[in-house]
């Protein structure tokens, strides 16, 4: 959990909720503004920062950013960089990753068969 004063009771209740289960933390994580989009856009093949960015429209660079170094973090992306003039890094799904996005469209199908 990030962004929260530890001692607030969001935060404590977000800790509490996170230990009864693990799948509260990835619910919160899920939860957060473009997760999903960007985790789709890489598996769609948008592999660079601005592609994924030009996919997204609306992202801000800052967020982008953060939120790529969340699913890093968790390992649902891995990140590598080239060797090269001028130096390139390309993201991809991990298997977690991968495996994270087709429950992800079961949801989607999910929800909207119930529309």
């Amino acid at each position: 959990m990030m962004g929260r004063k530890v001692n607030s009771t969001n935060y404590l209740n977000q800790a509490f909720l996170e230990e009864k289960c693990s799948l509260n933390e990835l619910l919160y994580l899920l939860s957060k503004r473009w997760i999903t989009e960007v985790l789709f856009a890489i598996e769609e093949g948008h592999n660079r920062f601005t592609a994924i960015s030009q996919e997204l429209g609306n992202i801000s660079d800052h967020i982008l950013a953060d939120r790529l170094k969340l699913l890093e973090k968790e390992g649902f992306i891995s990140k590598q960089h080239f060797d090269e003039a001028p130096p390139r890094v390309e993201y991809s799904l991990t298997a977690r990753g991968a495996e994270l996005s087709n429950l992800l469209d079961m949801l989607c199908t999910f929800s909207d068969a119930g529309k």
